[in-house]
């Protein structure tokens, strides 16, 4: 009888309507903890224009422009207002240093927090505000650097850079309203506060009870143990140690494959020159033979706008569409538009005295283009996709790892886009971007499954990852192995 009546309580969950004001109340947890990345895309956004004023405030080489642009990612592995009253290059990269770490905290904690919180059918959605909200903040930038650069030019970056404190006064008022993530009260043996978070957060009753069944067993929590607060039992070895010996030092190859995976996603989302569009977009369109910084800031604007509008009409599409043709079809668009931006560069760079209209043309339309494909695709996707693959006794350190390489080859990429510029052209840095955004497709095509509706628990059965207790004693079994051959090892050249 008991098993009768399985398909009849499946049905009836499968027919009972969501709860519309548990999805309000998830998107607000989500609105609070992504409102963190406004600061990273304003600080993108208003240096691409306040760095035209600082290089002739402060009297800054084109090295130290290129550090002071990309340094913010490394400082990332509190500050707008110490960088508003910097009087020297060492007090205002004292105030990248201060910010940065506000930002590495943001990147880290906001996607993974929003994609613990959020339900399965609309967790993409959810988990991309993360990268629309440094969109706005990019926008927001460019905005600023229109309103307040008819300012003397000793002022006009101070007021630019100082506006960055707003979204952080907001946001320490907003993170007070916000719940702990159910899947950390589970680790912390915390069951009934786990249970009121799922409650509201889920679609429907149903759902909550069954994501709180998978967390506990993730976390290795029996199903016939309950209660307000449970001790949770420790796993063979189970400490930090255990964490980084089971994802970087001793990896099953699912696990390999799983990481893999995420630090792929990350390194070419800014390998593809994405950072250099942005934070150089002004330098771009001069390079391109757009003159004056009216019309500078004033394109660069319409591509913030742009790339605003199409990152929101992602985050509409990513549960519906699916992960994978999202990021498929964004890297095939933003290795054409490369080609044609490294083309149209190239042409006007090799007419310096000519106003080649179509170059130009193709210049600005490339732009437009490469920044629509990167947020309908790779922009939004990569904090979505790597905070969903790592099984959850690994999850903060995997996506941690993959935050550290997407700053590495961000500030890589935006330290040495000047100098590679002068090395090889700047039409030539574009053509290699193109290079790296082909091969990000063959990686994609070959190792980033589909997550797609999938609970996070059973996420890790696409890469073939077996349950979490079953995973266990095959990863211990094998450690145990290999003890004992090294043991075996040595008593045979004794």
């Amino acid at each position: 009888m008991a098993s009768a009546a399985l398909p009849e309580a499946a049905a009836a969950a499968a027919v009972q309507p969501k709860k519309k004001g548990n999805f309000k109340y998830a998107c607000t947890c989500a609105l609070s903890a992504s409102m963190a990345t406004v600061v990273l895309g304003y600080d993108v956004g208003v240096m691409s224009g306040a760095s035209l004023y600082i290089k002739e405030d402060l009297r800054l080489t084109d090295v130290q422009v290129e550090i002071m642009m990309g340094i913010l990612s490394v400082y990332a592995l509190l500050g707008s207002l110490l960088m508003g009253f910097a009087v020297d290059y060492l007090m205002f990269m004292l105030g990248r240093f201060v910010c940065g770490m506000g930002v590495g905290f943001a990147i880290m904690v906001a996607p993974v927090y929003t994609a613990e919180v959020a339900p399965a059918s609309t967790r993409g959605l959810l988990t991309s505000f993360t990268e629309v909200f440094i969109n706005v903040g990019i926008l927001l930038g460019y905005v600023s650097n229109y309103a307040f650069a008819r300012l003397p030019h000793h002022i006009n970056w101070r007021i630019m850079l100082g506006v960055g404190a707003v979204p952080s006064a907001l946001l320490a008022l907003m993170v007070l309203g916000m719940p702990e993530s159910p899947r950390w009260l589970v680790m912390k043996g915390r069951l009934a506060d786990a249970r009121v978070v799922l409650e509201k957060t889920s679609d429907t009753p149903e759902e909550a009870v069954e994501r709180l069944d998978q967390i506990k067993a993730a976390a290795g929590i029996p199903h016939d143990l309950d209660g307000d607060v449970v001790a949770v039992p420790k796993r063979k070895g189970g400490n930090e140690k255990q964490v980084w010996k089971e994802l970087i030092f001793s990896p099953t190859p699912v696990m390999r494959r799983i990481l893999l995976a995420a630090l792929g996603v990350h390194f070419f989302q800014q390998a593809t020159g994405s950072d250099s569009v942005v934070l150089y977009s002004p330098r771009v369109f001069k390079s391109a033979g757009i003159t004056g910084d009216n019309h500078l800031l004033g394109v660069t604007c319409a591509m913030g706008v742009t790339k605003t509008l199409f990152i929101l009409l992602a985050t509409f599409q990513i549960d519906r569409v699916g992960r994978r043709p999202l990021l498929l079809t964004s890297t095939a668009g933003m290795l054409v538009c490369l080609i044609g931006l490294g083309t149209g560069l190239t042409v006007v760079g090799q007419h310096p005295d000519e106003k080649i209209t179509w170059a130009i043309g193709l210049c600005i339309a490339s732009t437009l283009a490469y920044v629509s494909f990167f947020s309908m695709g790779l922009g939004p996707i990569t904090s979505v996709y790597v905070s969903e693959v790592f099984p959850l006794r690994v999850r903060a350190l995997g996506f941690a790892l993959g935050v550290a390489c997407n700053r590495v080859t961000s500030a890589a990429i935006s330290m040495t886009f000047l100098s590679l510029s002068k090395a090889i052209t700047i039409g030539g840095s574009f053509f290699l971007y193109a290079g790296l955004a082909a091969l990000g497709w063959l990686f994609f095509y070959a190792f980033v499954p589909e997550t797609r509706g999938q609970p996070l628990e059973d996420i890790g059965k696409l890469f073939g990852m077996k349950d979490a207790a079953v995973e266990d004693d095959d990863h211990h079994h094998t450690a145990a192995t290999k003890d004992k051959q090294v043991k075996a090892a040595a008593v045979e050249m004794n």
